[in-house]
Order: structure tokens, then sequence, then C-alpha cells
């Protein structure tokens, strides 16, 4: 399962983990206009868990997701 929220100055996506067997904590991503974060709760130290993308960097994420192994760099008209 996973809600949107369109706020003022970013997209807010909500994953949660269901299922059976072992769940992981929720994980929310906020899309900016400068940069993605993606934040989780850790249980092991207590802390939410703090990752920020580059647009570049998601850019080159979404690529690949559909390459198979290697080494790329994308042109700028890939980007």
């Amino acid at each position: 399962m996973f809600t949107i929220e369109h706020e003022f100055d970013a997209t807010v996506v909500t994953l949660v983990d269901e299922g059976p067997g072992h769940l992981q904590e929720d994980v929310t991503i906020q899309a900016f206009e400068e940069c993605v974060t993606i934040e989780q709760y850790d249980p092991r130290s207590d802390a939410v868990m703090k990752v920020t993308l580059s647009m570049v960097q998601l850019n080159e994420l979404a690529a690949a997701l559909d390459l198979p192994e290697g080494v790329y760099k994308l042109s700028p008209a890939q980007g």
C-alpha cells in the first residue's frame, strides 16, 4: 500500500510494507524541485535515516532499473 500527498513544496509518497513475514518500516519519499529525499525509521538506532538524491542521481537510478550489469554514463539528452 502507498499514499501520495501534494504539499506546498513537495510531493510525498509513503510506502507501507504489507503481507506475511517480517515487515520493514514505512518509507517516505519527498520529491522537491531540486532533490528527492528517502527516509525510513531504523529501530536499531531509534533514528530516522535519510538519503538525499540529486535530480541527476534520480534519473540515473531510473535508467539503471532497466539496464543489465555494467558501468554507464547518461548523455545529457538521456537524462
